[in-house]
């Protein structure tokens, strides 16, 4: 035979061999890729493979603590049990990302992403640190090298919510009906309460003796009653309350539930413009009903932002747990678990 001929041959067989290495490894999962599965599964480090991606347990550990640093929260403070169920969402985490990144890779030219969207991100995450040298220290106490993998993990995590955001469009949507049967079931918890406008001078019954509580407070409302002092320099010159004093002495508009209820009792049977001295158990209040409104029942129209957006939220939590578990259900030879414990401390 000729030269030139074994050559071709030899080339010829070497190509036949590639390709079944080829497809062994990536297409039909051959002898070859099942003695590599074998050989990796038997690593302890490999907790599960998703397809022909496996998940070891540093990386594990890894997005752990980083999905926990995400939500500004620290794996070393949490308690046993609790470093094991955030393991378990991590690893549940890893599993989902594996297999959307598969079902997004033909998508990816769809869905847009702006560098404003990014930038609003890291702005948020920046916003947990007082300087950007504390988020890069924390960054790579992660295991996050630089702020470029920062951005590509939260342009992926972006990436992902958008696709899930398209898929799960159709089953969040409000109809008119919906939404007044929704408000016809809860129109008595969105209903007004009575409300009262209302200021007050506060003294500390822990901070001064009662006479001079009685003294101070009761000097300041002959004050008021006879106009020699307006009751908002009275607030800045005498109130215990910091956060109502540089402002009059105003509470804003208030129900019944959001005051104590022994002070509630006595402000909401006060007339409007009428400053009295009223004792709580924090201490004695000047106090003055500047406005009040009754009790209203809901409006729909008034409402309707409300309870459509309350409805979207129940559908939206709704239709991505179903999602995800139509996803997994998909997809389960894709996935094999390698060791069950996975809560162990190193």
């Amino acid at each position: 035979m000729p030269p030139t001929a074994k050559f071709i041959i030899r080339i010829a067989t070497l190509g036949v061999i590639a390709a079944y290495v080829i497809g062994d490894l990536l297409v039909f999962e051959g002898p070859l890729r099942q003695a590599i599965n074998r050989s990796l599964s038997n690593r302890p480090d490999v907790i599960a493979r998703v397809g022909k991606h496996f998940i070891t347990r540093s990386q594990l550990e890894r997005a752990t603590r980083e999905n926990l640093w995400l939500e500004g929260s620290s794996f070393d403070t949490l308690s046993a049990v609790e470093k094991s169920q955030a393991r378990e969402k991590s690893l549940d985490e890893l599993i989902e990302h594996n297999l959307l990144r598969g079902k997004i890779a033909g998508e990816n030219n769809s869905i847009h992403i702006s560098d404003d969207e990014i930038n609003a991100r890291l702005r948020t995450m920046l916003s947990r640190f007082t300087t950007k040298g504390e988020m890069e220290s924390s960054m790579k106490g992660q295991g996050i090298a630089s702020e470029g993998e920062l951005r590509a993990r939260v342009t992926a995590c972006i990436q992902q919510e958008k696709w899930i955001e398209a898929q799960i469009a159709p089953m969040i949507r409000v109809s008119e009906e919906e939404a007044h049967a929704w408000f016809d079931q809860n129109a008595a918890t969105m209903a007004n309460a009575e409300r009262v406008e209302v200021r007050h001078i506060f003294m500390a019954a822990m901070d001064h003796p009662q006479s001079e509580i009685n003294a101070k407070l009761g000097t300041a409302l002959n004050d008021i009653k006879s106009q020699r002092k307006d009751f908002a320099a009275l607030a800045r010159e005498l109130s215990d309350d910091p956060a109502s004093k540089d402002h009059g002495g105003s509470l804003g508009w208030m129900t019944k539930s959001r005051l104590p209820s022994d002070f509630a009792a006595a402000v909401f049977s006060l007339p409007i413009g009428q400053a009295t001295i009223v004792r709580s158990s924090l201490g004695s209040h000047l106090v003055e009903v500047t406005a009040r409104k009754p009790a209203e029942a809901a409006n729909f129209d008034e409402m309707k932002p409300e309870v459509i957006a309350a409805i979207e939220a129940i559908k939206r939590r709704q239709a991505i747990a179903e999602l995800r578990k139509k996803i997994r259900e998909s997809a389960t030879k894709e996935i094999r678990f390698f060791h069950s414990e996975i809560g162990d401390d190193h």
